[in-house]
């Protein structure tokens, strides 16, 4: 299994050492981030995949309290797939409704740009 220390991580995810150290402080992490024998962090395959969850679910504007309850949830195991899927619903129906919000925005710059472009046609 190859394992990243946490300058590779940063750069394998693209976040900063500091975001990768509050991820694992304010239990976010599935578990604990292995140590070396120096006790420098080593970031697994699985501990990576986990994190591109994390800033999936960040980027999207998911709270950092219901990013920490789905990974409650899915470190307690099975038995509690309808919550997860409760909380990740949820979270799916308000991505949705920032979308449609997105679209109409970019439906008024683009009549923005219309404007702009004919003003600029005729000016020529």
């Amino acid at each position: 299994m190859t394992t990243l220390s946490i300058a590779e991580a940063a750069v394998e995810t693209g976040l900063t050492t500091h975001t990768l150290r509050y991820y694992e402080r304010d239990g976010l992490m599935l578990s604990s981030v292995d140590r070396s024998v120096s006790g420098h962090r080593r970031y697994s395959d699985r501990d990576l995949t986990w994190i591109e969850m994390i800033t999936r679910l960040r980027s999207t504007g998911m709270p950092i309290r219901d990013v920490r309850r789905y990974a409650d949830l899915v470190r307690a195991g099975a038995g509690n797939e309808a919550e997860r899927l409760a909380l990740l619903k949820a979270h799916r129906e308000r991505v949705e409704r920032q979308l449609v919000q997105v679209g109409a925005h970019l439906r008024a710059i683009d009549h923005k740009i219309g404007i702009y472009e004919g003003a600029v046609d005729q000016a020529s």
